[in-house]
This record gives structure tokens, C-alpha cells and sequence, in this order.
């Protein structure tokens, strides 16, 4: 299992990636893994517990470095934390760069500087939590070997099961463990634009729930519902759960066979969305899609349904696929009446219910709901891109 993801855009129309790979520790791979996750763990609870300290005691902010050197440095030389120089000192280090992050995010919240949602104030990290952690960067010497494991320091050489070949050196590697028990080695790769072959086909999309897409050109893909297909399974795996003894050998074991549950229904519903983006920026110079309130429709009674769809994925998948392969892709403002509006002439229907699905214009044209929302997405998203000012947009015929 492999996928890839976007940092972000680099100059020069390269982007920096995120390849991830499924590992496969041994038995004493994984209690040394547990170790390190441990004292990652403890290094950054022990720094934000120093702080939050100081904050209560009415004394100035504790700087990084005055910070590292406390709960790394000067706490390796105290019985109750000698362990910790057990693990790989870049990854306590990472741990406080974690949580100097977190804060940054969260001062940078509060004075409005950061755009976004409001960033909380970093939360101290629990070895319950369904994922832990740890990042190794080119300082702890990481290399993949010739015969194709993956070398870490103080830990050994893990098997990866590799899908593709990293496109350059690797700056960075973080190791996982999901709610699943399942172990992942993720890389950080700068990699350069790989821009497709120019075509003149552009696409406008519809995302729903009784279709997850409707195109421009009339393609309907349908929703593959994966959380509701899986329910029989993940409500008898969760009932299982329910009878095991707290505590007990049997009630971990059932928890592990819940989150492989979920893990598989999101795995699928990741996989669908590669396949589907990829194909749509392959087949098309730009792309214009419907900037949705995933989070706002997520608090309505369509809640399960719209996070099963996964409609924010998708779409951030279009995005960082469009950037690196030389395509645009262009977000419809929410509120443009995209269903509402006639493809034909322009009209504005004055309410167009969820259940209606098909409707006529005065115009004489009869449009299908979703093909019609999408031809006018397509349209106002040419609009955007020629920056044009009044008037009505009507979609090329």
C-alpha cells in the first residue's frame, strides 16, 4: 500500500511531496518503535507542562533552545529520564519542534495572522492516542539500503514494501503507527513539476450525494457509499467490542479489529478518489469545481452521508494534481446558484427543492438538476478565469 500527497508548491512549478509506504517491523523492531514513540511522546508533554508552568507562574515565554536544553539535554542526566537517551536524540528533537510549531500556530491564531480556522492550544499527547508518531530528518543519517529496507538509527533496518520509486532524496521521513496497528514510513521529497500534454478539453464538476460527480458532459460517477456498505460489518465488530471486558487482553484486540475496519473503509474511499482525480486532470486543461462548506453541511442531518462521500479529499486531491501537472483548476464560489441557474438562457429559478431532480425553463430548455449545475459551474469557472466583470454567464454551447 503507497499513496502521495502535497506539502505544498515550491518555485518553479515544482512541489514538495509526501510518499507514503506500508512497513513491516519485526517483533523487536516494534517494542524499540514503541520506545521511541514513548519518549517522543514524554519529551514534548514534558515542554508543553513547562510552559504551560512558567505561563501560571507569571514568567516569561521559555525560548526553543532554553527549551530543548531542559527536557532534552539536562533531563538525560536525571535517573528519571536517563532513558531517554535510549532512542534517536532527532526525534525528541522533532518533538519539541512539533510543539513550537503548535504554538506558533496558535499565537499566530490569535493575533489574526494566521488564516483559517482558529488553532488550539497544543493538548498534551496521550500513548492512547489512535496515532503515534516519530520523525527522523537528514541530521539522523536515515537511508534506504541497497536491498531495499529502510535504515533508522538505533532502531534497524525495516522492511518497506515500495509501489513506486522516490523521484529524488528524501529530506525527511516520519514513521506511523495507526489505530490499526499497522506501521507506515512517510517521506518528504522534493520533486519537479511534471506538466501533461496540452489539450483543450475543460470540465466543470457537480459534486452531490445521489451522484458524487456529475461533469459538464453529462458523465454521472456514482457515489460508492463506502461507510454505508461496511455498516453490517463495523456494527458487529463494534458490538463485539462492547461485551469484552474493559481492560482485558480481548477488549484490545477488539479495538484493533474496529479500526481495521474503518481503516479498510477509508483506504477504499482514498483509493476512489486518486483514481477519480487523476483521471479528470489527465483528461482536462482545467478543471472547475464548487468551492462546497464541507464543514457546515457536516453539522446538518446529512452529516454520515457527506463525510462518506469525502467530497474535501477529492477536491484537495484535484488541487495539488492540477499544480504539479500543469492544469488549472478553479473553485466556484458556494453561494453562485449553480442549480438554480438556466445553462440555456440565464433565467434564475425563483426555489429549486432537493427533490426535484429535473425541471423546465419558460426558456424551453429542460435541464437534468446536476448536468445543468455543472455546465453553469463550468461556465462561471471560465468567467473567473478571464476575469470577467457583469453581464451573464452562459456556458459555451
Amino acid at each position: 500500500m503507497s499513496s502521495y500527497s502535497v506539502i505544498h508548491q515550491c518555485q518553479n512549478h515544482g512541489v514538495q511531496l509526501r510518499y507514503t509506504f506500508r512497513l513491516y517491523p519485526t517483533p523487536g523492531q516494534c517494542a524499540v518503535l514503541a520506545r521511541a514513540f514513548g519518549c517522543s511522546r514524554v519529551v514534548f508533554n514534558d515542554g508543553l507542562r513547562a510552559r504551560q508552568d512558567a505561563h501560571a507562574a507569571g514568567l516569561p515565554y521559555i525560548s526553543d533552545g532554553e527549551l530543548s536544553k531542559r527536557v532534552i539535554t539536562e533531563a538525560k542526566k536525571t535517573p528519571q529520564r536517563s532513558w531517554l537517551g535510549e532512542v534517536s536524540a532527532v526525534v525528541l528533537q522533532q518533538a519539541l519542534a512539533d510543539l513550537n510549531t503548535a504554538y506558533r500556530n496558535f499565537f499566530a491564531s490569535l493575533s489574526g495572522k494566521r488564516k483559517g480556522p482558529k488553532a488550539a492550544p497544543p493538548r498534551f499527547r496521550s500513548r492512547k492516542d489512535n496515532r503515534q508518531v516519530i520523525r527522523f530528518t537528514r541530521n539522523a543519517r536515515f537511508q534506504v539500503t541497497a536491498g531495499g529496507k529502510l535504515r533508522l538509527p538505533k532502531i534497524g533496518d525495516v522492511k518497506v514494501r515500495w509501489s513506486r520509486r522516490l523521484p529524488s532524496e528524501p529530506s525527511s521521513v516520519t514513521v506511523i503507527k495507526d489505530a490499526a496497528g499497522r506501521y507506515f514510513a512517510s517521506f518528504v521529497v522534493e520533486a519537479a513539476g511534471e506538466p501533461l500534454p496540452q489539450t483543450a478539453a475543460e470540465i466543470g464538476i457537480d459534486l452531490g450525494l445521489t451522484h458524487f460527480a456529475v461533469l459538464s458532459d453529462g458523465r454521472k460517477i456514482g457515489n460508492r457509499r463506502f461507510l454505508r456498505r461496511a455498516e453490517r460489518r463495523l456494527r458487529k465488530a463494534q458490538q463485539a467490542l462492547s461485551r469484552k471486558a474493559k481492560g482485558s487482553n480481548n477488549r484490545a484486540k477488539a479495538v484493533v479489529k474496529v479500526a481495521r475496519a474503518h481503516a479498510r473503509v477509508a483506504d477504499a474511499r482514498r483509493d476512489f478518489a486518486h483514481q477519480l482525480s487523476t483521471r479528470i486532470v489527465r483528461e482536462n486543461q482545467a478543471v472547475m469545481v464548487e468551492d462546497l462548506a464541507v464543514k457546515g453541511l457536516a453539522r446538518t442531518r446529512l452529516a454520515k452521508s457527506v463525510h462518506d462521500a469525502g467530497w474535501g479529499q477529492f477536491t484537495q486531491m484535484l488541487t495539488y494534481k492540477a499544480a504539479r501537472h500543469g492544469r488549472t483548476l478553479v473553485k466556484v464560489d458556494r453561494w453562485f446558484p449553480s442549480s438554480k441557474l438556466c445553462s440555456a438562457c440565464g433565467a434564475v429559478a425563483e426555489s429549486m427543492p432537493l427533490n426535484v431532480r429535473s425541471w423546465a425553463c419558460p426558456c424551453g430548455a429542460v435541464h437534468d438538476r446536476d448536468v445543468n449545475a455543472a455546465k453553469n459551474i463550468l461556465a462561471a469557472g471560465r468567467a473567473e478565469r478571464l476575469n470577467a466583470c457583469g453581464g451573464t454567464v452562459r456556458p459555451a454551447a
